[in-house]
């Protein structure tokens, strides 16, 4: 079992830029596609953001493409989500995670199907 943690969320102000988190203590995440999704008040959960086990594919929603980066570090056996010029509309509780071995190109549509989930982080842009 794979338990995902998310870390870095907070209040920032419109412009302003976060990074974003996610370990799993104890667990390997080597062979783990991981992706982070979002979900804003009263809205549906969007999925934002993938970088495939092997860090070569990345893919981004158009909603945060040019501000957003993933990135992943094997020893640390971390990943991050850098955010930058935050919009309101950014706020969100932001999740992460993961599927064994699997392709990033339908996790936009697909990002519910994900087999492991962190608990989330709260992202909240404002003035």
């Amino acid at each position: 079992q794979v338990q995902l943690v998310e870390s870095g969320g907070d209040l920032v102000q419109p412009g302003g830029s976060l990074i974003l988190s996610c370990s799993a203590p104890g667990f390997n995440l080597d062979e783990y596609t991981i992706g982070w999704s979002r979900q804003a008040p009263g809205k549906e959960r969007e999925g934002i953001s993938c970088i495939t086990y092997s860090g070569t594919r990345t893919v981004y929603a158009d909603s945060v493409k040019g501000r957003f980066t993933i990135s992943r570090d094997s020893a640390k056996n971390t990943v991050w989500l850098q955010m930058k010029d935050l919009k309101p509309e950014d706020t969100a509780v932001y999740y992460c995670n993961a599927e064994f071995r699997v392709a990033c190109d339908h996790y936009l549509d697909a990002h519910y199907a994900m087999d492991y989930w962190g608990k989330g982080t709260l992202v909240t842009v404002s003035a």
